[in-house]
């Protein structure tokens, strides 16, 4: 496994420990985190988002699917699962399970990764959680 793929799957594996001094040592004093609706965090906001998502999922994981590395980048597919029992966004809690399929790409500088970009569907977790209307079907 190459170093961008070993700390691409360490950074989740952190995560899902609730480990955050080991997942912020994991991140370059530089991370710039990227979010699915296009808004860029630095490092102590972006730790703030992952403490907030386990906040509002206390039973959450992320499975990894597979890792594609090469060279300093990692693309990282992976599914989010958890209950939705804490506040989440200003979102009480609605005891609802989500099961959200998820992409990042990570570029890692210095053995550590410097820049992030996820890619999860918000709206189908929203409707998951009941709190947005679920497609028309025909």
């Amino acid at each position: 496994m190459s170093d961008a793929a070993s700390i691409a799957r360490e950074s989740t594996d952190a995560w899902n420990r609730r480990d955050w001094a080991r997942y912020r040592e994991i991140l370059h004093s530089q991370y710039s985190f990227t979010a699915s609706d296009g808004q860029v965090l630095g490092l102590d906001d972006a730790v703030g988002r992952g403490q907030m998502f386990a906040n509002a999922f206390p039973d959450g994981k992320i499975d990894v699917r597979s890792i594609h590395a090469a060279g300093n980048v990692a693309i990282v597919e992976s599914v989010g699962r958890g209950t939705h029992t804490g506040d989440l966004m200003g979102i009480a809690p609605t005891g609802r399970q989500v099961t959200l399929p998820m992409c990042g790409i990570i570029e890692v500088r210095d053995g550590k990764i410097y820049a992030e970009r996820e890619y999860m569907d918000m709206l189908t977790m929203m409707q998951q959680l009941g709190v947005a209307p679920a497609p028309a079907t025909a």
